[in-house]
C-alpha cells in the first residue's frame, strides 16, 4: 500500500501544475490546514528547492503569494517557446507598470480607460504583476515572473522601473511609446494615452524644473527665500486663499 503523499510534496506539484503566483491563505484553505502551518510548510520547502544541486526553478514570495518559477538569470537562456506567453492585449499595461511602478492602478486607469482593471486582475493571475492597497486605490508592482518573461535582469521594484526607463532612453522613446512597440501596436491609438503618460512621465521632471524656472525668472526669491519654498514665491495670487481656507 502506497504512502499518503507529504504536504511539501503536494504543494511543490500544486504550484507547478498552475504555474501561477497562489494566494498563502487560499493554499491553506485547500488542504484544510491553518494559514501559519502552510507558510511553515512553504518556507521549508523553499529551503529544499533552494538546496537541491543544480536547480533551475525556486519557490518565491511575494506578498503572500508563492509562485514556482525559472531563476531570473536562466530567462535569457530559456527558448521562446518554453516561457510564459502574455496575451497581446496586456502588453501594454505591463510595460506601463513596469516603466512606472510603483504604480497607482487609477494612474493605469487614467492612461487605458476602464479596461485597465481587466488587465490588472488577467496579469495578476498570471503571476506578473502584484497589487496591493494603498489608500483608496491599489499600488501595482511587478514580479520576479514578470522580469523573467522580459529578460529583465533584476527583480526589485526601482531597479526594473529604472531598466525599463533605460531601455526607453536607449530607443529615444517615450514610456507609453515603449509599451506600444512591446504589445505591437500600430500607433494609431497613441494620442490620448500617450499624452496622459507624457504628463505622468514629466511630474517629476517638471518639479525640478519648476524650481530651477523660479530661481531663474523670480530674482526676489533669492532676497526673500530665507528657507520658504521657492514655488510659494512664484504664486503670490494662491497665498491669500490658502489662508482664507485655513
Amino acid at each position: 500500500m502506497s504512502e499518503e503523499p507529504q504536504l511539501p510534496t503536494l504543494l511543490e506539484a500544486t504550484l507547478f501544475g498552475a504555474g501561477r503566483s497562489l494566494k498563502q491563505s487560499e493554499l491553506a484553505e485547500q488542504f484544510g490546514v491553518s494559514e501559519s502551518t502552510i507558510r511553515m510548510e512553504l518556507l521549508d520547502l523553499q529551503q529544499t528547492i533552494t538546496a537541491r544541486e543544480g536547480t533551475a526553478i525556486q519557490l518565491t514570495e511575494i506578498n503572500r503569494y508563492w509562485v514556482l518559477e525559472v531563476k531570473p538569470q536562466l530567462s535569457n537562456h530559456i527558448p521562446k517557446i518554453a516561457r510564459t506567453e502574455i496575451p497581446k492585449r496586456l502588453l501594454r499595461a505591463a510595460a506601463l507598470i513596469a516603466y512606472h511602478q510603483p504604480m497607482k492602478q487609477n494612474r493605469l486607469v487614467e492612461m487605458l480607460g476602464q479596461v485597465a482593471y481587466e488587465h490588472v486582475g488577467d496579469l495578476r493571475e498570471l503571476g506578473l504583476i502584484d497589487k496591493r492597497l494603498d489608500g483608496n486605490t491599489r499600488r501595482l508592482t511587478t514580479t520576479r515572473r514578470f522580469s523573467e518573461y522580459f529578460g529583465c535582469p533584476h527583480t526589485s521594484t526601482n531597479d526594473v522601473a529604472a531598466w525599463f526607463q533605460e531601455q526607453a532612453r536607449e530607443l529615444g522613446l517615450t514610456g507609453s511609446q515603449l509599451a506600444d512597440v512591446l504589445s505591437g501596436a500600430e500607433g494609431d491609438d497613441d494620442g490620448d494615452v500617450e499624452e496622459a503618460e507624457l504628463d505622468e512621465d514629466g511630474a517629476e521632471e517638471a518639479e525640478a524644473d519648476s524650481e530651477s524656472e523660479d530661481e531663474s525668472e523670480e530674482p526676489e526669491a533669492e532676497e526673500s527665500d530665507n528657507g520658504a519654498p521657492i514655488e510659494l514665491a512664484s504664486e503670490p495670487e494662491e497665498e491669500p486663499e490658502a489662508a482664507e481656507a485655513e
